[in-house]
């Protein structure tokens, strides 16, 4: 059948249909290389409608065609897959809205107490990444196994609890750079992308969080305490951190597993 037949029975545009074409999503049954017309069989009617579905999704191209690569039961899964990740998202932005409503009508009080506590000099075994805030997540963690299994493998002894500094904002639009930090003694050759560094002995503005409260959007919270804290009190700081002391994984939603911390000197 002709593009415009197709077109219509599958209520698709014409120009999604050469979207799709050029995407490599669903590509005609044979295309007429002297006027350059795209016929489509009866068998591509159901991909074509699967397709239309997952666009009122709102599902990028991108995903569909991972989605498009999966056969029976694998293909519901991966849908549903997407969809828990959409609903993740919308949560996650719900509260970012209430948290945006009570920082521009200045309801109520902190919940956080900020402290103050000197900081000694120390080594730190650091890696360093400009990502994006979908990043974030997985360069903590696969920086963090590196740089663990090489402390371990050059059998040297970490000092102190492991820091994720922000050198900038991370965001959809801005990537930081993000610093991943161990503290350790001991002689060290870095490999890769690691490098060594000596932090001089400093203070820091800190706050406590609990590991429900690492929770993006909710950690906005405590970084807006402490920077408040220190706008108050006139006091130049450095880049914020996230200092973690707990096992995560041992840690209930409501024990304390850190601390945003904002350095500076005295």
């Amino acid at each position: 059948m002709t593009a415009g037949v197709f077109a219509q029975k599958t209520r698709l545009s014409d120009k999604a249909l050469r979207l799709y074409y050029d995407m490599g999503l669903l590509e005609p049954a044979w295309v007429n290389e002297h006027n350059h017309y795209r016929y489509y069989s009866p068998d591509q009617l159901e991909k074509a409608k699967l397709i239309g579905l997952l666009r009122q999704l709102e599902m990028p191209l991108t995903t569909i065609a991972e989605v498009l690569s999966f056969e029976g039961a694998e293909v519901t899964k991966a849908i549903a897959g997407y969809w828990q990740a959409v609903e993740e998202d919308i949560q996650t932005k719900r509260k970012l809205v209430h948290y945006l409503k009570t920082y521009l009508e200045s309801k109520g009080e902190s919940m956080f107490e900020v402290l103050i506590r000197d900081v000694p000099e120390q080594k730190l075994l650091t890696l360093e990444r400009r990502v994006y805030i979908k990043e974030l997540k997985s360069f903590i963690k696969t920086s963090s196994k590196e740089m663990y299994n090489h402390l371990e493998a050059s059998k040297q002894t970490v000092t102190g609890d492991r820091m994720i500094i922000y050198h900038s904002l991370v965001n959809e639009d801005s990537d930081g750079p993000v610093e991943n930090c161990l503290p350790f003694e001991g002689r060290l050759e870095p490999i890769g992308k690691m490098r060594i560094r000596l932090e001089p002995a400093h203070k820091i503005a800190y706050v406590r969080i609990t590991k429900a409260q690492v929770v993006f959007p909710d950690i906005l919270a405590a970084y807006d305490a402490v920077e408040e804290y220190l706008v108050k009190k006139e006091i130049k700081f450095d880049a914020p951190r996230e200092i973690f002391f707990a096992d995560w994984d041992k840690t209930g939603d409501n024990e304390s597993v850190g601390d945003v911390a904002f350095p500076f000197k005295a």
